[in-house]
């Protein structure tokens, strides 16, 4: 794993095994957009803050556009400057109470797999991405423009009755045997790659 350098469209497939379900990533997304405007809450309490703020949004696109489909760049970019404009628009409240958002807006996402328990094997994937600090931010990093694409750009996946991709009755080939990543269902490679490109 590096932080700096991903695959996208294999942390992409990774990501799907265990959030193959549409109810799933929109949770996750209102989670993720809950996070981010409570990271504002604390990013604005600093001193200098808005240097500290636009700096760190700087780093973050910076890293995004060199590892990130374009369109899903945009995509993350907009998401990001609506959440805060909204986080402008409204009052300030204390800096901790936004603290105790994040741990619940955590909570919510563990909760979330509950309810869509759906999974798929991910042998294919825990070699390299192996459980630790760096594979948290690596995900705490690439989460968002993850979500935007399975909800934006990838929208075939949600008339599969939110399986990985369209099975071969649905139009599209299925793979040949043997052809299909180790661990990673045949439905998601019957599709290809993500839409996005």
């Amino acid at each position: 794993m590096n932080l700096l350098k991903v695959d996208f469209d294999e942390l992409y497939r990774r990501h799907l095994c265990r959030h193959s379900q549409f109810g799933i990533n929109v949770l996750h997304l209102t989670a993720v957009i809950g996070i981010y405007f409570s990271l504002f809450g604390i990013g604005f309490a600093l001193p200098a803050a808005e240097w500290v703020v636009g700096g760190v949004l700087t780093v973050y696109f910076l890293l995004l556009v060199a590892n990130i489909p374009f369109r899903v760049w945009i995509a993350t970019v907009l998401t990001i400057g609506l959440v805060l404009g909204a986080f402008l628009a409204i009052p300030r409240i204390s800096v901790w109470i936004y603290v105790v958002m994040i741990v619940a807006w955590h909570r919510f996402q563990v909760w979330n797999h509950r309810v869509y328990d759906r999974s798929h094997p991910m042998d294919a994937f825990t070699e390299k991405y192996r459980k630790g600090f760096l594979l948290f931010v690596l995900l705490a990093v690439y989460e968002l423009p993850i979500l935007l694409n399975y909800l934006v750009f990838d929208r075939r996946r949600w008339r599969t009755h939110e399986l990985h991709g369209p099975s071969a009755s649905a139009g599209s080939p299925a793979p040949a045997e043997g052809t299909e990543l180790k661990g990673e269902p045949a439905a998601l490679k019957a599709e290809g790659e993500p839409a996005a490109t």
